[in-house]
This record gives C-alpha cells, structure tokens and sequence, in this order.
C-alpha cells in the first residue's frame, strides 16, 4: 500500500476511488494507516475520494436494480437469495437499513439493487445513500487513520498479514466444509433413490394390523 502511493501519487487517489466504487473497506483502512504512518496520504483527500466512489457505485446498483429488476441479479451466484434478505430488511427497517447496509456483512453488494428492485424513490434513495456513503467512508479512514497512530509501522505490518492469513484461512475451511456438505447431501440423496418402493399393503394386512 505504501508503495502504491509512493509511486503513483496523486493517480493513487483514482484507484482509491475506484476501488470503493465496488467495495474497498480494507483498502480504505490501510490507505489511511498508511497516510498515519507515512504522510504519503491525505486523508482529506482520501475520505473525499471514497465517499464519491462508495455514493456513485450504489447509485449503479441501485439503478440496475431499478431497470432490470431481479432478472439483472441472476447471474451473479448467490445474489437472488441476498437481495430476499435484503428486501426483506427494507420492508423492516426502511431508511436505516439504507443508511446502516455497508456495515452488514453478506448483503452489502446487493443492498442498492434490493432498494431499486423494490421501487424506492430515485431522489429518496440518493439523499440516503449521500448520506450512508459520507458515514461509511467517515467510519473506515478515521479508524485507520486513528488505529495506525496507535502501533508502530512493524506491528502495523503483521497486523496485516496476520488479518490476511486469517481470511484465507477462513476461505479456504469455508470451502471444504461447503464441499462436505454438498457430498454429505448427494449420498443421502444417492441412499434414497437406491432403496426399493415399498409395495403397497394389501387389504388383508391393513386388518390385520
């Protein structure tokens, strides 16, 4: 991270903001640890940035949802049962779950499609999700700005590498667990279809039982 605005400085910033168009929590928090650590980054500039990204991103998710309805979700796997939730937290919460859905884990990617798919008000979803985007972006530099300032850079750095052994780890059981189940599950399946069809009783046995 340190390197990526070491050498490309300024341009550094259009990456940031890229990333955030489609997510980026982590880069967020360690852009602004190292702005903390280096002074590489400005962290004015930084949540500017992110909050642009974050808002214009949901803004495209949201109009695809609005537009194609669930069909534009489809291809993604996984999506049609996350944006149910996700409506389903709509129909609960309304304007806080929009201003609250970045900070849930799960949905987070489909929430705007959600709020597009179920007719919210272009003007309504967009003075919310103004608002959301300047929250989340607020949230993640500042704890990155203020965590890093809290750990030497040596801590800082396996700190992260610890985090990210942590998520492959975690990837990777989640893969084989996954996996078991499906094979659990096609065996049962298999065991069932294998076993003969019971004949039908015949009248004398019915009274007899």
């Amino acid at each position: 991270m340190e390197q990526l605005w070491a050498e490309y400085g300024a341009l550094a910033y259009v990456i940031a903001f890229a990333w955030s168009f489609l997510e980026g929590e982590t880069f967020v928090l360690f852009a602004a640890a190292v702005g903390r650590t280096t002074g590489l980054v400005d962290p004015f500039i930084l949540l500017g940035c992110v909050w642009i990204g974050s808002f214009l991103g949901d803004q495209t998710w949201f109009f695809l949802g609005r537009r194609y309805g669930p069909y534009a979700m489809r291809k993604i796997p996984g999506a049609e049962k996350r944006i149910a939730v996700a409506t389903g937290f709509l129909a609960k919460y309304g304007d806080v779950f929009v201003l609250s859905f970045r900070f849930i884990y799960g949905i987070r990617n489909v929430a705007s499609a959600a709020c597009g798919i179920a007719g919210m008000s272009f003007p309504r979803f967009a003075t919310l999700n103004f608002i959301a985007a300047g929250l989340w972006a607020n949230a993640f530099v500042w704890v990155g700005w203020f965590v890093a300032g809290m750990f030497t850079p040596s801590q800082i750095a396996h700190g992260i590498g610890g985090i990210g052994l942590a998520i492959f780890l975690f990837f990777i059981a989640r893969f084989f667990i996954q996996r078991r189940n499906r094979n659990r599950a096609r065996a049962r399946e298999a065991a069932k279809a294998a076993q003969p069809p019971q004949a039908p009783q015949t009248l004398a046995e019915r009274e007899s039982v």
